[in-house]
């Protein structure tokens, strides 16, 4: 049985955290193979959006610690280790389609660093969120503290840290943990993708790149590439079919060209 698996309906890619006897725990080659799932659906014309989910009862409950201590017990094994897990992050932020992560139980630690590279983060009652780094004297990694402090402010990002408690999801919304709390977070993120489907992957894709580099620091945006993605769209024929649509009233149909 695979570790991830990947299936594919209506335009919606469902990746799948498949560990679920060990609530989902992310091993050093499932950090490298998101990182390569996720680019390879970059490239993919019948996706157009992705939810991230687990198996079983829980999201994640985040690195399995129990390799730890031949990947990472020393400096320059866990500065790898950290490299791999900044390539998948990076690789989910760097998707030019929306990605929702889907969340039930527990989704602490590299789970919750799954879950923040994500455009929105959907939970069901069960959600339980937290970083508890400080219990294992890591410090968590600067691309996923960014990430953090954009979504929850200095206060929470704080409190998240250097406690490492974890928070339900009637807290966990209250602190921008999560976006939404749903009965079926799997569902409500489907549906909801479906609806951004609609819409100009053009469009998506350059508000993403341009909020995901201002959201991470002073310095972080490359606005030539930036000012690419909009003379593309500027440029394109999904561009020419909206002016169409309007003008005829009618819902556009885009390709993404």
């Amino acid at each position: 049985m695979k570790d991830i698996s990947v299936a594919k309906r209506d335009g919606i890619a469902r990746v799948v955290l498949n560990r679920p006897s060990v609530r989902n725990a992310v091993t050093l080659a499932m950090w490298r193979e998101l990182s390569g799932i996720f680019s390879r659906l970059a490239d993919e014309q019948d996706v157009r959006a992705v939810v991230l989910k687990g198996e079983g009862t829980d999201f994640s409950v985040g690195a399995d610690i129990a390799e730890f201590d031949t990947i990472r017990d020393d400096r320059q094994k866990s500065a790898d280790y950290e490299v791999a897990v900044d390539a998948c992050s990076g690789a989910i932020a760097a998707l030019g389609k929306p990605v929702v992560a889907a969340i039930s139980g527990y989704c602490l630690g590299g789970g919750c660093h799954l879950a923040l590279a994500c455009d929105f983060r959907f939970g069901d009652r069960t959600a339980k969120m937290g970083i508890p780094s400080a219990k294992l004297s890591i410090v968590y990694g600067v691309h996923s503290v960014q990430r953090l402090l954009a979504l929850t402010g200095v206060a929470n990002a704080r409190r998240i840290l250097y406690s490492g408690d974890r928070y339900p999801a009637e807290q966990a919304i209250s602190m921008g943990l999560i976006d939404e709390i749903h009965d079926d977070a799997v569902l409500a993120a489907e549906g909801f993708l479906q609806r951004l489907a609609s819409n100009a992957p053009l469009s998506i894709a350059g508000a993403k790149y341009m909020l995901n580099g201002l959201s991470m620091g002073a310095g972080a945006l490359d606005v030539t590439a930036a000012q690419r993605l909009i003379d593309a769209a500027s440029d394109s024929e999904d561009f020419r079919e909206g002016r169409r649509a309007f003008a005829e009233k009618r819902s556009p149909q885009f390709r993404g060209q």
